[in-house]
């Protein structure tokens, strides 16, 4: 089905903060048939982290359990995303690096037929590297020379390489998901996005191509796909259609510097 433009409708929040470390852009796009939500950071003040287990081992399996995570640490919560795809026995599908750890190993196994989208060619790796700079980069690539990571996410498919929509994807396609995905404009800037309404892979990548401006882009997951902001809340799925997260993507502040705020 062939549609409109995209056109930003609202800027739902600009958040910024007193404080650097608290700057968080957030706007939503709609065109009248369907609605997207991005959260942009500026890596320059927003630390992204990724985080799946507590302490003991357990995981946090939801952004409320990632928010109560910081809380004891006098860590508030200001944004988070799930993270990617996992297996049935809730661990990453792929590379998985917290904090600099190799928890999961690359994944380049490339199953024949129906396997899934993770499975779909190419997939790839979002990462942010020692230095502060971020990128997405197809598994193929990651595999020939990869970076020093201090986090990385594997997931799939890759929904633009290059500057280029995934060739597998069908504009005229009419499996529709709530989608989420994420890309890193400038090494220091990385975009966020989901989508409120269910929408082909094809409209979605078109999306951050043609609004975030992104060259190369990664989807992380589907229908249970959320994202939070301390200013907007929840954008994406509906909880009646949430499961628990693996991995999520996190940025805190610390709450004594609130209260200065």
């Amino acid at each position: 089905m062939r549609r409109a433009p995209f056109a930003i409708a609202t800027c739902l929040a600009a958040l910024r903060f007193s404080s650097p470390a608290h700057a968080l852009d957030t706007r939503a796009v709609d065109d009248g048939e369907d609605r997207f939500d991005l959260v942009e950071l500026d890596l320059a003040h927003d630390r992204l982290e990724l985080h799946w287990q507590d302490d003991a081992g357990s995981a946090l399996a939801s952004i409320e359990g990632l928010r109560t995570w910081g809380h004891a640490r006098d860590r508030e919560l200001r944004f988070a995303a799930n993270a990617g795809i996992y297996d049935r026995e809730f661990k990453p599908l792929g590379l998985y690096v917290e904090d600099g750890v190799t928890r999961r190993p690359l994944n380049t196994a490339k199953p024949r037929g129906a396997s899934g989208n993770f499975s779909m060619q190419p997939n790839g790796v979002f990462y942010v590297d020692r230095a502060g700079n971020a990128g997405v980069m197809t598994t193929q690539a990651w595999q020939a020379h990869a970076p020093d990571a201090r986090i990385a996410s594997q997931s799939g498919p890759m929904l633009i390489v290059d500057g280029e929509i995934n060739p597998a994807f069908d504009s005229e396609s009419q499996s529709e998901k709530i989608r989420s995905g994420v890309c890193a404009p400038s090494p220091r800037r990385v975009v966020f996005a989901v989508s409120e309404t269910p929408v082909t892979f094809h409209r979605f990548a078109s999306l951050l191509r043609d609004e975030a401006g992104c060259r190369d882009a990664l989807f992380l997951d589907g229908t249970l796909s959320q994202l939070w902001t301390q200013a907007t809340g929840y954008v994406g799925a509906p909880a009646v259609m949430l499961k628990p997260y693996v991995g999520m993507f996190a940025v805190f502040g610390d709450k004594a510097a609130n209260v200065a705020d």
